[in-house]
């Protein structure tokens, strides 16, 4: 029997390094006009990076990239020439990214790009035989009440119908979503969805946790929500009464008016008034308070001064005659002449008074508790008993008027 050979191993070839060319690496300018003519502005080639060897007569120069937008790109241009030639040609020119390029993400058919909440009016799904969450429907057996159940009541005559994978993920989505027990309105709401009479049943598994909100004032109406869910326009649930935003004002105090009223005159003050005027007496003098009263007193009291001015001449012109000597020779012409300058006097006095009445009568605006000056009597004058002449005659002047 031959003896086994074993495999001979296959001989890896070295891949020699390229030799530096002096011609393609020199290229600098060739390359350069290159990639000024590929761009699309000369000024979007910046400064030369680096000259390499891809492999014998074949080299790659790269240029900075100055576009905006470009960070991190450059320019290759790949030159070459023949075998013992010194023309350099040009082979391509490409701007590739570097390290620090920003590049668009990995491509992906746009079935898989898609996400919940993508698809707009006039989008439509590619089809899916073999989707997970779907199962195939009910198939009649023949059997009238088993078939009316399965079709009528549980509404499974489709083509297919939610799997229970399919259940158990729209059960996870709806409860940790939106519309489940931790959102902000739930946890604040006094009350949960489960006995809220705006709430609509589910049928099936799902029922157990899940129900439609039918009420038009909360968010969530129209929409499948959980039964521990909650918000503020529970059916049941009230607010707590509260003063009114608009209380009423204080009231407000004027006082900067004055409002005057009618009292009429007291009937007290009425009889004093006609009480003084029929019986003066020098009590009204001294008398304070309303201004009719001290008037009517004043004018009284001016009235009794008169008199008692003209009763002290008289009472001079008495002492007078008791005093002259029988036989003095007092005849009656000087009595006449007397009784003459007496009467001139008591007009003077007269008149002194209406004097000092029409000043007390501009005085009656003072203020009530000012003390009424006091009338004060007249001195009367003193007449010196007359001296009998020596020729017996009766001496001039014998009476002096007041």
């Amino acid at each position: 029997m031959p003896a086994a050979t074993l495999p001979t191993p296959a001989k890896r070839t070295r891949t020699a390094k390229p030799k530096a060319d002096a011609v393609l690496v020199g290229a600098v300018d060739v390359a350069l006009a290159a990639a000024r003519e590929a761009a699309e502005h000369p000024g979007d080639v910046g400064e030369h990076l680096a000259a390499t060897m891809d492999a014998d007569r074949l080299a790659s120069h790269t240029f900075a990239c100055t576009m905006r937008g470009y960070r991190g790109w450059h320019w290759t241009v790949t030159v070459a020439r023949a075998p013992r030639s010194k023309t350099v040609t040009v082979c391509e020119v490409e701007l590739l990214p570097g390290a620090e390029a920003i590049l668009a993400p990995e491509w992906l058919p746009w079935s898989e790009r898609l996400r919940p909440g993508d698809i707009g009016p006039g989008d439509v799904l590619p089809f899916r035989a073999d989707d997970p969450r779907l199962e195939p429907g009910y198939t009649p057996t023949g059997d009238e009440e088993e078939d009316r159940v399965a079709i009528e009541e549980l509404a499974l005559a489709r083509a297919r119908v939610l799997s229970v994978d399919g259940k158990d993920e729209a059960a996870q989505r709806w409860y940790a979503g939106s519309r489940g027990p931790t959102t902000p309105g739930a946890i604040q709401a006094a009350s949960d969805c489960g006995s809220c009479g705006f709430m609509v049943m589910l049928q099936g598994s799902l029922g157990q946790v899940f129900g439609v909100c039918a009420n038009e004032w909360s968010e969530d109406d129209g929409r499948v929500v959980s039964l521990d869910h909650g918000c503020g326009a529970h059916s049941e649930t009230d607010v707590e009464p509260h003063p009114t935003d608009w209380p009423a004002d204080a009231p407000v105090i004027d006082e900067m008016s004055v409002e005057i009223v009618d009292r009429g005159a007291p009937k007290q003050d009425a009889a004093a008034r006609s009480a003084s005027t029929e019986t003066p007496s020098a009590e009204g003098t001294d008398a304070e308070g309303m201004s009719t009263e001290g008037t009517s007193a004043e004018a009284t009291s001016a009235e009794a001064t008169s008199i008692e001015a003209t009763s002290t001449e008289g009472t001079s012109i008495e002492a007078t005659d008791a005093e002259a000597p029988e036989g003095s020779g007092v005849t009656e012409a000087s009595e006449t002449a007397d009784g003459t300058e007496l009467v001139a006097e008591t007009e003077k006095a007269a008149e002194a008074t209406e004097s000092e009445q029409v000043a007390e009568a501009a005085d009656i605006e003072a203020p009530a508790d000012t003390e009424a000056p006091a009338d004060t009597e007249a001195p009367a004058e003193t007449v010196p008993p007359a001296q009998p002449s020596s020729d017996g005659s009766e001496p001039e002047g014998s009476v002096a008027g007041a």
